[in-house]
């Protein structure tokens, strides 16, 4: 997986009043979450349920929720693989060339 992809735009939640924010980027910084963020927290949310982290009547919404992650990634992941053998099979041209 790519570390270079990102989403960005998205604002991180805000701390309730009188809380210190903690965790937070400076004012101005973007935030990004990389794909290879997201194959970390889809590795977090296999182990956690593994060890018994979550109850009985929260496990369908953490399935759901794994099983679009693991989707999503997998889809990345195909989208890189058909990208390089796209960029494999052109010729680089040369700039002296010209």
């Amino acid at each position: 997986m790519s570390e270079n992809t990102t989403v960005q735009g998205t604002k991180p939640a805000e701390a309730p009043t009188g809380a210190p924010a903690q965790g937070t980027p400076p004012t101005g910084a973007p935030v990004e979450l990389t794909v290879q963020d997201l194959g970390v927290i889809k590795s977090i949310i296999d182990v956690a349920s593994q060890r018994g982290a979550f109850r009985a009547n929260e496990m369908e919404a953490v399935g759901k929720t794994f099983n679009k992650l693991d989707s999503f990634l997998s889809t990345v992941q195909k989208a890189e693989e058909e990208a390089k053998k796209a960029n494999a099979g052109k010729p680089e041209e040369s700039k002296g060339d010209k």
